[in-house]
């Protein structure tokens, strides 16, 4: 009798799962409930942490919308001083991407080029997709590399988080006055999910899948590539023929040749304001992007060529810091002349 109840505690004393798998389980019982619990709030001042990082020239005013609502934002910048106007609004400061995304439900980027995007999102020591919660969202607002975008959403899904692809236009002005026009792709549901944030920066149009906000990017860049050369060319032309070119640029922007372009560049052109709104190395590396989406496709567009070696030359000068509208310089070398002083 005695032996038959020292096997009963025995058996008493063996759990039926071992100890280690029932705690993971436990785990990822608990994640999957924080996932699900992210996933289905609403987003909202009241409800939701954002992060951000790359406080540039761009998302410095983007980042600033979000804080202006009453979010709680996180930030974070490789050069920390450029954070030091959202930090004295109320901001956090972070060390890392990391840090950020661990204090953040979503989590914007707007860096400078897509080897910065793959380190911010993708580092495992230091990228924001190491720090986020399941269930949250990263938000690349970058004009980025189609397939990078496609690569970080299925990074962030195999992490149980969600990505977007949301590159922008409307300049360093869009980017102050809420008016940006933002070419979203990703899951349409989490697209939409994120339309309370979008709003506070200007009007998200959804694309399509992942890669697809990228690609309408890039076909937006080609556009003003050659619109901008159009531009440069006929103000230099205008100013060969002996015309004010003031006049010549208020008389044709009700025509058929107005366009944003001459809208945000025409006057900064005139008083050779070459500020960066969106500096010329970063337009570089999108141009040479559509090259490469283009190449892939078997497509020929020669006038995004012509556009990319010119402001390629203005590389070449030292001018990559400069604004777009700095191209007039390229065209100007070109023809051995200046908006600045009167030909002979």
């Amino acid at each position: 009798m005695l032996a038959g109840i020292s096997r009963f505690l025995t058996r008493r004393r063996r759990p039926p799962f071992p100890l280690a798998a029932t705690a993971a389980a436990a785990a990822m019982s608990s994640s999957s409930s924080t996932a699900a619990n992210i996933s289905e709030r609403p987003i909202s001042p009241d409800t939701t942490r954002v992060a951000w990082v790359g406080t540039g020239v761009m998302g410095q005013s983007m980042a600033g919308h979000l804080l202006a609502a009453g979010y709680a934002l996180t930030v974070f910048n490789r050069t920390a001083s450029k954070t030091q106007g959202l930090v004295s609004r109320g901001a956090s400061l972070a060390d890392s991407p990391r840090a950020a995304a661990a204090a953040a439900d979503v989590i914007f980027l707007m860096v400078g080029f897509p080897s910065d995007v793959r380190s911010t999102a993708l580092d495992p020591s230091t990228g924001a997709l190491s720090g986020l919660t399941p269930g949250g969202i990263l938000v690349d607002m970058t004009t980025s590399d189609p397939t990078l975008a496609a690569e970080i959403a299925a990074a962030a899904a195999a992490a149980g988080c969600s990505a977007v692809d949301a590159p922008v236009s409307g300049g360093d002005r869009g980017a102050r006055n809420a008016t940006l026009s933002i070419f979203a792709g990703g899951d349409a549901a989490v697209v939409a999910r994120l339309a309370p944030l979008f709003k506070l920066m200007g009007n998200a149009l959804y694309m399509g899948g992942p890669g697809a906000g990228q690609r309408a990017k890039l076909g937006n860049q080609i556009a003003i590539a050659s619109t901008m050369v159009g531009l440069v060319e006929g103000m230099v032309y205008a100013h060969k023929a002996g015309l004010d070119v003031a006049k010549w640029l208020e008389a044709i922007s009700t025509g058929a040749a107005g366009s944003k372009s001459l809208e945000l560049y025409g006057k900064r052109i005139l008083e050779r304001d070459m500020a960066a709104g969106f500096y010329v190395r970063h337009f570089v590396k999108d141009l040479g992007i559509c090259l490469l989406e283009c190449q892939a496709m078997g497509l020929s567009l020669p006038g995004l060529a012509l556009a990319q070696q010119l402001y390629v030359s203005l590389i070449a000068h030292g001018e990559g810091g400069l604004g777009t509208q700095a191209l007039i310089l390229a065209v100007e070398r070109l023809n051995n002349t200046s908006l600045e002083k009167k030909d002979e």
